[in-house]
């Protein structure tokens, strides 16, 4: 007897079939891709590999041509006058520094000044009361004026005893004991004016003067109280800041250059400001101390300064330069000419053909910007002071111009971007060249997309291709709402 099978067995039996054939395809597809990639990026790599030495390399390392020219720049020996400075780190002092103190006791009846005030020698800075030091001294003028009514009767009697002494009618011994009485009286009267000098003196200690011309500092009592010469703040502190001092430090090394250079003749000190390249005044070397700090090893010297704008401060810290000889017709190069190997210094100097050549070179001094050469080069040669990178012994050169260094941009500079008239222009009539050259434009800027009038150029077209044709009622509100472009067949 046959049965017939059923088609839902059928279906059972062939449905794994499928299944493992769909996965079998979708494992190949898989692994071709995984090759494909593979492949890709080999192809890439090898690409990479090749594209410097198909465009020539991009200097002269690894896979560049050794016989093009080496872009540098370069510079002839001048000759030229060098002054020799020695560096130091200073303070800046005042010149003469006062504390300005009352000489006798007594209530403080003035202040006549101006905290921070540029005050005269001999102004008068405050007033004591003077009551007491004037009766002193009317006192010891009345006492001279008793003193010499005193010995002119003295003198009087004398001339008397002296007559009678001569005529034998008087005494000689009287006369001589009033001779001595009127030497006596002289010397006390002698004695009067010390006292009255006194006197006027301690007076005049009630006006408290300027002995210095300076600028007062903070004051440090107050009118109405009373002030004793025995105090130690003092009234006021004055600083002479024009001239002013500088003390500055140079190594134990260097006594013996300072010493012969400040025999010939005096010596120029230059201060510079808080940049430490602007020099802000230059003054004379007034001192130099007599033993060296064994602490530091240093030597102190001392500097005067104008300072006629007040540009230097007591207390401020200070770069010092020193000058103390000047090299006359010496051949100066960049700085950056001189290079360092293992033989000592050089210089690469271009040749008649653009060959350089590395030559020794004797430096005697340089700094950040010239450098001072005791032999080996000449006026007539030409150094290379940029370019050393891809440069070596015998290699050919290409001399460039030094139009001085680039200018750095501060900030970002803004990207130009066209016109809303213009873009709705180019979404009507643009070419798709056009379109291209804007989507880079819109990458290079960030946006990490496409061009807005682009997208807004294809939005209608992927609308039309999308959506489906809107219901009238759709349309009608698309109308009223903005009229919202209609499906393309």
């Amino acid at each position: 007897m046959l049965f017939k099978p059923d088609s839902t067995d059928d279906e059972k039996s062939t449905a794994p079939r499928k299944r493992s054939l769909i996965s079998r395809l979708l494992g190949r597809m898989v692994s071709l891709l995984i090759t494909l990639v593979i492949l890709g990026g080999l192809g890439y790599l090898g690409w990479l590999a090749l594209q410097p030495k198909q465009n020539g390399g991009g200097g002269r390392g690894a896979g560049a041509r050794p016989d093009l020219p080496v872009p540098v720049l370069a510079a002839t020996p001048q000759v030229q006058d060098v002054p020799v400075y020695l560096d130091g780190v200073g303070s800046v002092k005042a010149l003469n520094t006062v504390t300005v103190r009352s000489q006798v006791d007594g209530k403080l009846l003035k202040v006549n000044f101006v905290e921070g005030q540029d005050v005269k020698k001999d102004d008068v800075l405050g007033e004591i009361d003077p009551a007491i030091y004037q009766a002193q001294y009317d006192q010891a003028v009345a006492t001279k004026a008793k003193d010499e009514a005193l010995l002119a009767n003295q003198k009087i009697d004398l001339a008397r005893y002296e007559q009678l002494a001569a005529s034998n009618a008087g005494s000689k011994q009287q006369a001589d004991t009033q001779r001595a009485l009127v030497a006596q009286q002289e010397a006390i009267i002698k004695a009067d004016q010390a006292q009255i000098d006194n006197a006027r003196t301690t007076l005049g200690y009630t006006k408290i003067v300027a002995p210095i011309a300076g600028r007062a500092g903070l004051r440090q009592v107050d009118q109405g109280n009373i002030i004793h010469a025995s105090d130690t703040t003092g009234l006021v502190i004055l600083t002479q800041l024009q001239p002013i001092a500088v003390w500055f430090s140079l190594p134990q090394q260097q006594i013996m250059r300072v010493n012969a250079a400040a025999a010939k003749g005096q010596l120029a000190v230059d201060v510079f400001g808080n940049d430490g390249v602007t020099v802000i005044d230059t003054g004379k070397l007034t001192g130099i101390d007599n033993q060296v700090d064994p602490t530091t090893g240093t030597l102190k010297l001392k500097a005067e300064l104008p300072n006629a704008n007040y540009q230097l401060w007591p207390g401020q810290f200070v770069n010092v330069r020193l000058k103390v000889e000047t090299l006359p017709q010496a051949i100066v190069v960049p700085t950056s000419a001189v290079q360092r190997g293992p033989a000592g210094t050089f210089s690469y100097v271009i040749g008649a053909d653009n060959t350089v050549t590395a030559k020794p070179v004797t430096v005697t001094q340089q700094n950040e910007h010239e450098a001072v050469i005791a032999n080996g080069l000449t006026t007539s040669d030409r150094v290379v002071t940029t370019g050393f990178a891809n440069l070596a012994d015998g290699s050919k050169v290409v001399v460039g111009k030094d139009d001085g260094p680039p200018a750095a941009d501060l900030a970002p500079r803004k990207r130009s971007r066209a016109p809303d008239g213009k873009r709705g222009a180019q979404r009507d009539g643009q070419s798709k060249d056009q379109t291209k050259d804007q989507s880079k434009e819109a990458k290079q800027d960030g946006q990490g997309g496409e061009h807005r009038g682009r997208h807004e150029h294809s939005d209608s077209d992927q609308k039309g291709r999308t959506e489906p044709a809107p219901t009238p009622a759709a349309g009608a509100g698309g109308e009223a709402s903005g009229g919202a472009p209609k499906a393309r067949p």
